[in-house]
């Protein structure tokens, strides 16, 4: 039996993960702590590497509190973690600064002098958008893209930059703690949008335009490569043995695909978390623009994903416990005497749902939701989009409401769905993972929803951290390839479409299709 410990770096904190990995990947145990969020004046919005480390350290000893497995039994420990923070280090590893989280949009300044000027398509000067194009397929067009965070220390920190040794993002941050060496795996180094995806490294071009220096960008390895092995003071640290290999995991849209058990050619997978995305494995570069999808760079070698992501999916059911169902599930934890951990209030959550929902008919009385509480990115990208309830009658109730929300979200992944499949071949069964898979309500109606069979897997809420453990599975030699994950990663419940249900659905899906362009300039009107 091997035996590895994978690290979620989250937002609001880390949730560290014991796995073993043999004839498939088992969750043995795991420990969560937060961290902070600091937002700063002019849409700033930071973190502490130093409360990433102290929470992993935290969470390393309370996992092994739990089980009989001994440090000295580990194989290795990687990572999933967020993606597009900005961590700058000095040439002793210490970070010159708080990192800037992916969120942060102070770089509003360097964005428009970097990139907006001169003759333009979509915002972006013509020439600079070109060279990002042939490098890549994408550019930096918004103020959350690293570079624009890099040049914004750069004009407001002239210190700070000085003393600037290494750009990392936030697991490489963690990766040098841990084994003393700065590098970066493929999936991050596209993330910035200054590597080169046909010559697989970084961009001189790309660098010279946008007056990156080349020294501050670290090697680029794959995810399932050793970056090194603990150091003596890490491992002492966390708890652990000298030596133990460490490898390059990597982000958060990367692995989920992996840890749904979709890594080959052509898999599909949905996630259901926060936000929302329909993905899908391909050998090669892909854009659709006028549907706002593309492939981005995967944790496999010569592999992306085709990716679709809607803002808000798992947060509409977070809106819908706080405003719709509040009353109600504070009656239904207290019946189920639910301890005050977030995991299990959201279990509790998905088994009211699936309780008080599956009592209502598919459909939701006609009552139709739009999943866009926070705007919208695809098929289409407008922030003034909002939620709404259409076609409430005076016999509707707060159940068929619940439903509808649940219903709105698997209308919204058929839509993704759909538009990938213009492009590519998308595979049935799909995968479905995320808090989302939680709920067997939910996972039924996706598969009416959509016509495709829906796959769940054990953990789904954790399957950034079971990616992770593919990764090391490959690093160990346990399995040869990722393409191999699926045999480690059986499905273990299967949801196959009623047709007679999915009848019923698409009557209200067309209407739901033509609901965002009925009230577009409505939104604009009150949010734009």
């Amino acid at each position: 039996m091997t035996y590895v410990l994978a690290y979620d770096i989250g937002t609001t904190g880390v949730k560290t993960c014991l796995f073993s990995v043999e004839e498939r990947i088992g969750l043995l145990a795991s420990a969560q702590k937060g961290y902070g969020l600091y937002l700063v004046e002019g849409g700033g919005a930071e973190q502490d590497p130093e409360e990433w480390w102290q929470a992993m350290c935290h969470t390393t000893g309370e996992l092994f509190s739990k089980v009989d497995i001994r440090p000295e039994q580990i194989a290795g420990l990687s990572f999933c973690s967020q993606m597009q923070g900005l961590v700058l280090v000095d040439r002793s590893g210490k970070p010159v600064r708080r990192a800037m989280s992916y969120m942060d949009q102070r770089a509003g300044g360097e964005l428009k002098k970097g990139l907006a000027h001169g003759p333009q398509i979509a915002g972006a000067n013509v020439v600079k958008l070109l060279k990002c194009l042939r490098a890549n397929g994408a550019v930096p067009s918004s103020v959350k893209d690293p570079v624009w965070k890099y040049k914004w220390v750069q004009s407001h920190e002239p210190d700070n930059f000085a003393r600037t040794d290494k750009w990392l993002d936030v697991k490489e941050y963690l990766l040098l703690r841990c084994t003393g060496r700065a590098v970066m795996t493929e999936d991050s180094a596209y993330a910035t949008l200054l590597y080169d995806t046909k010559k697989r490294a970084w961009s001189e071009s790309l660098c010279r335009m946008f007056g990156v220096n080349m020294d501050h960008l670290p090697p680029v390895i794959q995810s399932v490569d050793r970056a090194g092995g603990l150091t003596d003071r890490a491992a002492t640290e966390l708890g652990l043995v000298p030596g133990t290999p460490v490898f390059g995991g990597g982000g958060d849209a990367s692995l989920i695909g992996i840890g749904a058990g979709a890594a080959a050619v052509g898999s599909t997978h949905i996630y259901c978390g926060t936000s929302g995305w329909v993905s899908t494995v391909t050998d090669r570069q892909l854009v659709d623009v006028d549907a706002m999808i593309a492939a981005i760079v995967g944790a496999q070698a010569g592999r992306y994903n085709y990716f679709a992501e809607m803002e808000t999916a798992g947060k509409c059911l977070e809106w819908v416990k706080d405003h719709l169902a509040l009353d109600e599930i504070g009656v239904y934890l207290e019946k189920k005497d639910v301890a005050g951990s977030q995991e299990a209030v959201y279990a509790s959550l998905y088994d009211y749902l699936t309780e008080t929902v599956g009592r209502v008919p598919p459909g939701a009385g006609g009552v139709i939701f739009t999943p866009w509480l926070h705007g919208n990115r695809c098929p289409f990208e407008d922030p003034a989009a909002a939620g709404m309830f259409f076609n409430i009658r005076l016999d509707t109730g707060k159940t068929e409401l619940i439903r509808a929300v649940l219903e709105g979200v698997c209308f919204h992944l058929r839509w993704m769905l759909e538009c990938q499949a213009k492009k590519v071949s998308t595979s049935d069964p799909v995968r479905f993972v995320g808090g989302g898979a939680l709920s067997p309500v939910t996972s039924q109606i996706l598969a009416d929803v959509t016509g495709r069979t829906v796959q769940t897997v054990a953990s789904p809420q954790n399957a950034g951290s079971v990616g992770a453990a593919a990764v090391m599975a490959v690093g160990l030699g346990v399995i040869a390839d990722l393409d191999a994950v699926g045999t480690l990663i059986p499905p273990e419940r299967t949801f196959v479409p009623d047709p007679a249900v999915k009848a019923a659905y698409d009557k209200n899906y067309a209407v739901f299709r033509k609901l965002y362009a009925a009230n577009r300039a409505q939104f604009r009107a009150l949010n734009g």
